[in-house]
């Protein structure tokens, strides 16, 4: 897969979660960017991850991730 299809996928996720159509991630968005994207809805956010994706995160990294394109390193580091 390649970053361009992790992103892709990616967006599907966010808009999903998030349930907003108009949302348009880029490798430096982040929470900031998002109004709804609070802690809880981070937790949401990385399960929805893991399952679109069929691998998990580990701890460290979600408490660490800045943007999303820390997020597509992982991903891609794992798939």
């Amino acid at each position: 897969m390649t970053k361009q299809e992790v992103m892709q996928k990616l967006q599907d996720v966010f808009r999903d979660v998030f349930d907003d159509d108009t949302i348009h991630i880029d490798e430096n968005t982040t929470a900031n960017d998002i109004e709804e994207w609070d802690s809880l809805e981070h937790i949401t956010l990385i399960g929805a991850v893991e399952k679109t994706f069929k691998m998990r995160f580990k701890m460290k990294e979600v408490s660490s991730m800045k943007d999303v394109g820390e997020m597509v390193e992982i991903i891609l580091e794992r798939i």
